[in-house]
């Protein structure tokens, strides 16, 4: 057998890492929730013409809230995977990581919120 290039390496990395996306989208209800309000923030940045700062702090949000929720699901699978049975810390360690999610999700939505409330406003 040969052994992998350093450039086959890199190409087999990302590979696994949009199969991750692909799973994460496939298999978890609140990522598809955050896909869905990712297209509506993007159509309302270009619909609004946001500034270049705020386009910066909405894909910041954006990119924070779908990587905590990877990291959430990464770490629910393997606490199933070493855990089958309940345990309590188990419970406790999924928990903890949907927190992270919804803490940064909350937050995404209050930038979102003062990004484009007045240019709403505006409209009416």
């Amino acid at each position: 057998m040969t052994k992998p290039t350093p450039i086959k390496d890199r190409i087999n990395s990302f590979k696994y890492a949009f199969k991750g996306i692909g799973d994460l989208l496939k298999s978890q209800i609140n990522a598809r929730i955050h896909l869905l309000f990712t297209v509506l923030v993007i159509a309302g940045g270009f619909f609004f013409d946001i500034s270049k700062v705020e386009w910066l702090i909405c894909l910041l949000a954006i990119a924070s809230v779908f990587a905590a929720e990877a990291f959430n699901t990464a770490l629910e699978y393997l606490t199933d995977l070493v855990s089958p049975d309940y345990h309590p810390l188990a419970g406790k360690a999924k928990d903890a990581a949907a927190a992270a999610v919804l803490i940064l999700a909350v937050f995404a939505l209050i930038i979102g919120f003062m990004v484009f409330w007045q240019p709403f406003l505006a409209l009416f």
